[in-house]
């Protein structure tokens, strides 16, 4: 099972029809060219566009089996932290704040603040609630934060 925003899921869906109607279509124009060209054994142009499709066809089996497991995630608006969630940390090592939000399958974006529910932070900060301190270790490391505001 793959937790992912509605957004998100709705995004998927689109890529997924536009990778069934345009692109399929596309690389079999490609084949179709290449294939015209003779030779399919040392027909290079040909080749190329299969592996175009193959990875096409693996791209599209990925995105099916995600649309099919996915559990759609709602924006939470209570006092625990969970997926959807934005939440003010203090950095207790650097007495820094930092605004994060839990985000679900694809939609991490470190750069805006948008981190997995998978990952070390993520991990810690599940479940918890404002006042809370939390600490975890990684390759010798110490990290300490106390949740400020999730909203």
């Amino acid at each position: 099972m793959v937790k992912i925003s509605k957004e998100n899921y709705e995004k998927l869906k689109k890529e997924l029809e536009y990778l069934e109607k345009e692109k399929r279509k596309e690389i079999a124009e490609k084949l179709k060219i290449a294939a015209s060209h003779g030779d399919l054994s040392e027909n290079a142009e040909y080749a190329l566009a299969k592996e175009e499709q193959a990875n096409l066809e693996q791209k599209i089996l990925e995105i099916k089996k995600i649309l099919e497991t996915a559990q759609i995630i709602e924006k939470n608006k209570n006092d625990i932290v969970d997926i959807g969630s934005k939440v003010e940390i203090l950095d207790l090592n650097t007495n820094k704040k930092i605004n994060i939000e839990i985000v679900g399958y694809g939609e991490v974006d470190p750069i805006k603040g948008k981190i997995s529910e998978n990952s070390p932070l993520g991990k810690n900060l599940i479940n918890k609630k404002v006042g809370d301190n939390i600490e975890f270790e990684i390759n010798g490391k110490k990290f300490k934060y106390k949740i400020l505001k999730i909203y």
